[in-house]
């Protein structure tokens, strides 16, 4: 009884003086909070896991998180709200798909031709000002913009093949709400599913296609199991998406708590960057379930010219979304103006 008491106070000792990456069992004074992604399970994988996962190890016992996956405790559409009312702690989603009602939501996901590569986007957040905007149009509705990153392009992945823009035509397609909005004026017939549904739906006829991904998370999540074709031509180089937490929680975590989870979410962002777009190549060339189809530039011409209507449109809601709408004007301006390989179109 000794012997085992004095070897508990020793190993109790070293092991609070070294602080472990990881203990057996978590203390009572634990912080814990409930992270809901967008993504499913398979995709969620690469997407927000390892970095979860490698700040719960850093974190230890003094805090973890518990991830969830898309629908698991609240709806796409609902995460916002219940982030807002504390129901969840952390949300990692678009604005766009979580139904923010902020000024900025249009953006988030796929705006059309807003980015055509994927680092784009970390630069106009960083360089050109979105990320001051994206703090204050949150903090007004209580929640903490933590970080925002890139992800995938926006193609089509369809049962029948698209050569045209006559193609699109009554094709009923799973997308973002925005890009639905400016996908319909071509034919399109926006459908809002839950995630987990749409391989089915795609099998049952209920859906025609997918504009939600590139040719990665095809693969990824089932979706080039239940389509034949995909579409080259895309509405976005990069999909938007952030890392949120509600505002009194993180107002809670000490300083350098904060800190190591901005990191990690950092992480995840770069992990991303090399993983689309290594991904996105490779099975082009080498994926042997999708056939590439093209609509002709001259014919695709007709969507980007669409586009810069649909951001006047959009501009001419608010000045907040004006200010926004500038920023990519003046971006995508700057970058055409510095030529290869910043632009080569």
């Amino acid at each position: 009884m000794t012997t085992s008491r004095r070897k508990f106070l020793t190993t109790a000792a070293v092991g609070a003086a070294a602080a472990p990456l990881a203990a057996p069992a978590l203390a009572q004074s634990t912080i814990t909070w409930r992270m809901q992604t967008y993504a499913g399970a398979a995709l969620a994988e690469h997407v927000v896991k390892p970095a979860i996962d490698t700040f719960n190890k850093i974190a230890g016992d003094r805090m973890q998180i518990e991830l969830f996956y898309a629908d698991q405790l609240v709806p796409t559409g609902e995460l916002f709200r219940a982030m807002q009312r504390g129901t969840i702690d952390a949300v990692q989603s678009d604005d766009d798909s979580m139904a923010s009602p902020t000024e900025v939501t249009v953006f988030g996901g796929y705006f059309p031709f807003a980015s055509r590569y994927s680092l784009d986007v970390p630069v106009l957040f960083n360089q050109y000002g979105l990320n001051e905007i994206w703090g204050e149009e949150y903090a007004k509705v209580g929640v903490k913009h933590i970080s925002a990153g890139s992800w995938d392009p926006c193609h089509f992945a369809t049962k029948d093949p698209i050569n045209s823009l006559a193609d699109l035509q009554g094709k009923r397609i799973f997308t973002f709400p925005t890009a639905g909005r400016f996908l319909s004026q071509f034919g399109v017939v926006p459908v809002t599913l839950p995630w987990e549904d749409i391989e089915v739906a795609v099998q049952t006829g209920e859906l025609d296609g997918i504009a939600w991904s590139g040719i990665t998370e095809d693969y990824t999540v089932g979706w080039a199991d239940v389509t034949n074709y995909f579409l080259t031509n895309n509405i976005s180089g990069a999909w938007i998406g952030h890392f949120f937490a509600n505002q009194g929680r993180w107002d809670e975590l000490p300083e350098d708590l904060q800190l190591l989870l901005t990191t990690c979410m950092e992480q995840s962002h770069y992990y991303r960057q090399w993983w689309y777009w290594g991904g996105e190549a490779s099975l082009r060339v080498n994926g042997d379930k999708l056939k590439l189809t093209s609509i002709p530039d001259a014919e695709w011409d007709q969507v980007e010219k669409a586009a810069q209507t649909f951001w006047d449109e959009i501009a001419a809601e608010s000045e907040t979304k004006a200010k926004v709408v500038q920023i990519f004007k003046q971006y995508n301006a700057d970058m055409a103006k510095a030529g290869r390989p910043y632009r080569y179109t």
